[in-house]
Order: C-alpha cells, then structure tokens, then sequence
C-alpha cells in the first residue's frame, strides 16, 4: 500500500463492523481500520468503549486513493448506509459509542462536510434534522485485532453480520454498484 498517495478520513456510524464492511467494497479504498476516537482515555479496550465511560466513538479510519474516489462520494456511502438523525443510537446499538461523526483531518474535509450535509438539510433527504457530529480528527487508538475486517471472517458464525451487516452491504451492493470493487 502506497501511503504517500492515500488519504484518511475517520468516520463513526454506529458499529464500527458495519461500515468496515461496506466502505471496504468501494473502488479507491484501499484499508479501513476500526477503531475507537474521541474519547478520555488513551489507548481504551472494547469492553471500556462499550461501557460507555470512555466518550470514543465506535470508528474507522479509511485509507483512499482520492484520484479513484473522493471525500465527498465516501461521505454520500457513509449517509446511505446509517441513520444520521438518531443521537448516539444506530439501530439496537445504543449509547454514545455509537454516534454519528465526521472527524475531518483538515480544513477540505470540514468544509466538504459541513456543505454535504447541510446539502440534505435543505433537500430534505431525511424525515429529522441530521445530528451528526463534525469534529477534528483526534487521536485513533486500533481496535484489538479480532475486530479487523470482522463481517469478511465471521460473517457465516455471527447472525450479527447476517441480520445487521449484510442489509447495508446489499443496500449499498443495489445503490452504487458502479463504485465497487
């Protein structure tokens, strides 16, 4: 993997299994990571996250090739395939783990998502007003190994991956086709 050429961007939507496993399939990624960011404590362990005490996010951090895709398409993936409107809950995850957030990683970033979603605001793509955060990008602490590319190794064991993961792989599977791999 050629970093030179690679940009990251670091977003959170709920478990980090489920957007792991869809932004992987897209052209121009070329490796998402999941981990844990802004929270109080350095270097925290899953079942510390899950307490809900620690203040990270369930995230990713996704390595691109911006001449293949661009920010803003990862960010119009991101928003198709989680619920941007509920407050720290996607589904049956609930607590402030599970927030929907951008961590920009410069002014660009920022920039280009302020104006997405400020975009579907006023076309009122969603029913409630999006609370996704938009914050720097902060410290990203790797989750611990058994959580790497979890849907592509456990998705035949887990009924997680089958009941939770595998509705927005398809989804995104149906809707963009064309950006994937």
């Amino acid at each position: 993997m050629d970093n030179k050429k690679l940009e990251i961007a670091t977003l959170a939507a709920g478990c980090f299994w489920c957007l792991e496993a869809v932004l992987l399939r897209l052209k121009g990624v070329k490796k998402v990571v999941s981990g844990y960011t802004a929270g109080k404590i350095k270097n925290p362990t899953y079942r510390e996250v899950c307490s809900g005490l620690t203040g990270h996010a369930e995230a990713v951090e996704v390595y691109y090739d911006s001449e293949i895709i661009s920010y803003e398409l990862l960010l119009k993936v991101f928003f198709s395939m989680h619920n941007p409107t509920t407050l720290n809950r996607q589904g049956g995850d609930i607590g402030t783990q599970y927030r929907s957030a951008i961590y920009y990683h410069n002014s660009e970033q920022k920039e280009t998502a302020e104006k997405y979603v400020l975009e579907l605001e006023n076309e009122k793509v969603f029913e409630d007003k999006i609370v996704t955060e938009i914050s720097p990008a902060e410290t990203f602490y790797p989750a611990e190994d058994y959580h790497q590319d979890y849907y592509n190794l456990n998705r035949e064991s887990n009924s997680y991956c089958t009941v939770v993961i595998d509705p927005k792989v398809n989804k995104i599977r149906k809707s963009y086709a064309h950006l994937l791999k």
